[in-house]
């Protein structure tokens, strides 16, 4: 089974816990919009945006393949890195008190406000304004969900299990919102930013020595121990910024 492999239960993982984050956020927002604007047009927008970003990965995936395996892995890694020090960084200052945590019960708060400010234009019995909302918002988080899966899954032969990660963190959030029916305020998702960022940098690292033509010790098991040294150095500086957060606080 391909989860007893690490490059594959990795990539799974990776766009699972990525995936998680983003289809949560998207969830708020259609929650909002289809409380207040109506259901209807808010699902045209967030099936819409679904096939959008299904025919990208379908266009894209395959599109790689024809690039130099060598030069794939090096850019793709070069990305991965970036993007994951991007997630570390504003989970590191989250976790440190820098920045405001993410509320989700604010956010859809702030969405409901705003949908029952807007004018209401319809065309067909569908609400644009609902639909267009729902279909940017599932548009802009599943982004970067496609950009994971993609980055992940093409450069070490496992499209399969990023692809079933992404669509196992769908299937969840889909289902814990039919049954909550309200905004996922209790998921830990500054924790899962971090776990994220660990694992993107890990594949990132990875790949591009991998491109440049040095093999890791250990072949893909290098993944995890890459990650753990990532999870240390984040742990360790959120350490820092705090202290030093506490530091500036009692100054003052």
């Amino acid at each position: 089974m391909f989860l007893a492999d690490a490059h594959a239960g990795s990539a799974f993982l990776a766009a699972f816990l990525a995936s998680l984050v983003e289809f949560v956020e998207a969830l708020t927002i259609v929650l909002a919009v289809g409380t207040v604007r109506g259901w209807r047009s808010a699902l045209i927008g967030t099936g819409l945006a679904a096939l959008l970003l299904v025919a990208l990965i379908l266009l894209l995936g395959p599109t790689l393949g024809l690039i130099p395996i060598a030069w794939l892995q090096t850019a793709i890694g070069i990305l991965l890195l970036l993007f994951g020090i991007r997630w570390l960084r504003k989970a590191i200052l989250r976790a440190g008190g820098v920045i405001a945590l993410h509320d989700e019960g604010l956010a859809y708060e702030q969405e409901t406000a705003a949908m029952k400010q807007a004018g209401g234009v319809r065309a067909g019995g569908v609400d644009a304004v609902a639909l267009a909302t729902a279909f940017k918002a599932v548009t802009l988080e599943g982004i970067e969900v496609v950009f994971i899966v993609i980055a992940v899954g093409a450069t070490g032969q496992t499209m399969m299990p990023a692809g079933l990660g992404a669509g196992a963190a769908l299937a969840a959030v889909l289902l814990l919102g039919l049954i909550v029916h309200k905004p996922l305020t209790r998921v830990p998702e500054n924790a899962l930013k971090l776990v994220v960022g660990v694992m993107i940098s890990a594949f990132g690292v990875f790949w591009i020595g991998e491109g440049l033509g040095d093999p890791w010790p250990g072949q893909d098991w290098a993944i995890p121990l890459l990650g753990l040294c990532f999870l240390a150095a984040a742990l360790i500086t959120i350490g820092l910024v705090r202290a030093a957060t506490a530091t500036s606080g009692a100054a003052r």
